[in-house]
């Protein structure tokens, strides 16, 4: 049992892409975001077979049809608490529902494509925990074939420093990892510049 989990928001003005809105302005990082949106949408949809949920960072807003464009998959609603803690509830509702290798994704890489999220199932067949590291410190994929509460455990969400903590916890479990190509999220401005320059036509 493969289950895929993404993190995702409602694509709501103003709620969306805050760091970049800073630079870009609401409207147009709302657009930003619809984009990323649906290049999640497109990557998951090459996955098979796999359980796939999604799991919104809120509750949709009153005659919101956003949710739409993941018709046929999971919806559920993030608990209240820091990132770690919400990844971890998701992990843990997963395996509880029988899933023997589950993958996290969220909606911030427009470079993740459908044979990244392949290979990380794959890698789990002979590692305990895979990894896509993203270029700002972070990652933008987890995966583990069972929950390692510490990996979410004490980390400064956000920063460049939760790849590097994250391998020194599985490193002291002695966890077999696996590590995907380096790819790069878009949360600034200076981000969005480097993935349009990526882009033919942009």
């Amino acid at each position: 049992m493969q289950h895929l989990l993404i993190f995702a928001r409602h694509p709501e003005l103003g709620r969306v892409k805050t760091r970049l809105a800073q630079a870009i302005g609401n409207e147009a990082a709302l657009v930003v975001y619809e984009e990323l949106l649906a290049h999640t949408r497109a990557a998951a949809e090459g996955l098979a077979p796999a359980h796939k949920t999604v799991w919104f960072a809120d509750q949709a807003p009153p005659a919101d049809d956003s949710a739409d464009c993941w018709t046929g998959y999971e919806h559920q609603t993030q608990p209240a608490g820091d990132l770690g803690y919400r990844m971890a509830t998701a992990f843990e509702v997963a395996f509880a529902a029988g899933a023997t290798a589950v993958v996290i994704i969220g909606t911030d890489c427009p470079e993740l494509g459908t044979a990244h999220l392949e290979a990380a199932f794959q890698q789990l067949h002979g590692h305990d925990v895979v990894l896509g590291p993203a270029a700002d410190g972070g990652y933008y994929l987890l995966g583990m074939n069972k929950l390692y509460a510490a990996l979410f455990a004490d980390k400064s969400w956000s920063t460049d420093s939760v790849l590097t903590a994250t391998l020194a916890d599985a490193h002291a479990l002695g966890l077999r990892v696996a590590l995907l190509p380096r790819l790069r999220d878009v949360d600034t401005a200076a981000d969005l510049v480097a993935w349009r320059q990526q882009v033919p036509g942009e």
